[in-house]
């Protein structure tokens, strides 16, 4: 395993979102987020990040101000991603693609991404192509999820950049999925992370309780950052979910130049590593990425 590329606590350079944010300008952008704004304990402005409904205003908000989308939503209850750390991700599989090509970050159509499990926020795809007009296929079992993901692409005229697709077999990942003769630069996902939907219950309590300490007497909502099922929880959990992808990608090594996946969880990682030595891969890569306080990191591998 190689060494993580740069320090952690710090978002990648080219990434757009460091810093505070600045809710003048999104408010600019997005007026309605106006109404979700807060004066925190320090007496400093921030967002009631409590309310699933102002997280996806900011999500909303970002997405206009940064990257010109004029419209972005999700159904009730789905998957808000956090957006730095989305783009974060994007910018450091850019830089891995650049070191095959003299250092320089390819760009444009002819750099084919798969997004397994693309979700109804389709962040990937739309950040993806924003900042590197790559070509994206987004994969997602949920019907509804990609109904969703389908609207945001038609609205933001994106379909000739944007391809959604339902993968047919829920308990595969790249099998069923990928077509005779296709090839793609980059795989990327953000796995299921509980094993079970009572984990998962449990872990967005955890979740309720840090962001209710500075106000112990608030209410907080069901699930600020929302998920369904499929999006928080699978048999064998993000681990297994993991094995099975690293398995799978073995089969079609051939149509994909670097499969990758986040890890959330630093503790899976002896099991990836050992399943991509099972695998035989030739090269792997982890890279350390954060998010303020939070710390995560991705592994890439190839054939």
């Amino acid at each position: 395993m190689s060494h993580p590329r740069k320090p952690p606590a710090a978002l990648h350079p080219r990434n757009r979102h460091q810093g505070r944010y600045d809710f003048a300008q999104l408010i600019k952008a997005s007026p309605e987020l106006a109404r979700f704004l807060i004066v925190n304990p320090y007496g400093k402005q921030s967002l009631d990040f409590a309310d699933p409904e102002a997280v996806k205003v900011l999500n909303r908000a970002l997405l206009r101000c940064f990257y010109g989308l004029k419209f972005w939503d999700i159904p009730p209850g789905y998957l808000c991603p956090p957006i730095p750390g989305r783009a974060d991700y994007l910018h450091c599989l850019a830089d891995l693609l650049a070191e095959d090509n003299g250092g320089e970050i390819p760009r444009g159509k002819a750099v084919r991404v798969l997004d397994i499990g693309t979700g109804a926020n389709c962040i990937y795809p739309l950040i993806g192509h924003c900042e590197y007009g790559w070509r994206f296929t987004g994969s997602d079992i949920d019907a509804t999820a990609l109904a969703a993901a389908q609207a945001i692409v038609k609205a933001n005229h994106l379909g000739d950049a944007i391809e959604l697709r339902r993968q047919p077999r829920p308990l595969h990942i790249f099998q069923g999925l990928l077509q005779p003769g296709e090839r793609f630069d980059l795989t990327l996902c953000n796995p299921p992370f509980h094993s079970s939907a009572a984990e998962a219950h449990a872990g967005s309590r955890r979740k309720w309780r840090n962001l209710g300490k500075l106000d112990p007497k608030r209410k907080l909502p069901v699930l600020n950052f929302g998920g369904q099922g499929n999006e928080l929880w699978c048999e064998g959990g993000e681990a297994g979910f993991l094995k099975r992808m690293v398995a799978e990608s073995a089969a079609v090594a051939g149509q994909v130049r670097w499969f990758s996946s986040l890890v959330s969880k630093a503790g899976n990682l002896p099991v990836v590593e050992q399943a991509l030595r099972k695998a035989g891969t030739r090269d792997v890569r982890t890279i350390t990425m954060a998010q303020g306080n939070k710390q995560s990191r991705l592994v890439a591998w190839r054939f």
